[in-house]
């Protein structure tokens, strides 16, 4: 190889292995430019068999969120990445005669650290638009991205470059915004002791605030599933298949979500 070729074939190897990193991100995880992979890789998987999609639900009469409008705002479990894009939130909207608003990104985190993270999205949901409930996740992306934790505001600014100071814009946001209850959800339990400090402090945030917490990672009865039943709902440690939103995740949030709403 000539001198004067290698910065060419340098450059040209990095690239090809930032294709490939890329592409292993959406296929593995659901994140960035080739997130469709990552559904080509679930779409076989047991527990998002027919019968557990969203046409197969039986609707529950008498809901007290039938005909209500509740905005969703998360990243991948959200949104589906391991289910087909299905999560609880369409479930909720298909039992329950809901009007789901779905904003979720794979990828995306609380903290602030650009266009695509949570408080940017949630400023390009319409003021004007009815919202009488919101629900977000307590993302697992700012765990294994190590976002800085923050702490709890003794005041009315908010650093939302860190997880505390984002929870506390948005809550204060949506609230301000659509004058409607909010309730954040957390995952069930993942080895992920960061995880863990995020749900403490989204403990500390909910007393200051008076929101609603679904906390699947502290609760041992929910968790208490058999390993058959785990290998049917979850498609990895933390993304659900359609069964898990559909069986598992969507009938012990339900009740939370009614409750707020009467609150």
């Amino acid at each position: 190889m000539k001198r004067r070729n290698r910065p060419f074939m340098i450059v040209v190897i990095a690239l090809v292995v930032l294709v490939l990193w890329v592409a292993f991100c959406g296929f593995w995880w659901g994140w960035g430019l080739f997130a469709k992979l990552h559904a080509v890789r679930t779409a076989s998987h047991p527990g998002n068999a027919p019968q557990y999609g969203l046409k197969n639900v039986q609707k529950r009469e008498g809901s007290p969120l039938e005909g209500k409008r509740i905005l969703f705002l998360g990243s991948s479990i959200t949104y589906g990445t391991a289910s087909g894009g299905v999560s609880f939130a369409d479930y909720i909207g298909a039992r329950n005669g809901c009007t789901v608003i779905k904003r979720a990104l794979s990828g995306t985190t609380l903290a602030d650290d650009g266009f695509l993270s949570y408080v940017p999205r949630l400023k390009q949901v319409s003021r004007k638009r009815q919202v009488d409930l919101f629900v977000c996740q307590l993302s697992t992306n700012d765990a294994w991205k190590n976002k800085p934790l923050g702490t709890v505001s003794t005041s009315d600014v908010y650093d939302t470059s860190t997880v505390a100071g984002a929870i506390e814009y948005i809550i204060r946001y949506a609230q301000e915004t659509w004058g409607c209850p909010v309730v954040f959800y957390t995952n069930p339990p993942f080895d992920d002791a960061r995880y863990g400090e995020m749900v403490g402090l989204l403990h500390e945030i909910a007393q200051k605030w008076d929101v609603t917490v679904i906390d699947m990672w502290n609760d041992e009865a929910f968790d208490r599933i058999t390993a058959e039943q785990r290998d049917l709902y979850m498609a990895d440690q933390s993304h659900p298949t359609q069964a898990g939103y559909l069986l598992w995740w969507t009938p012990y949030m339900e009740p939370y979500l009614c409750t707020a709403l009467k609150d």
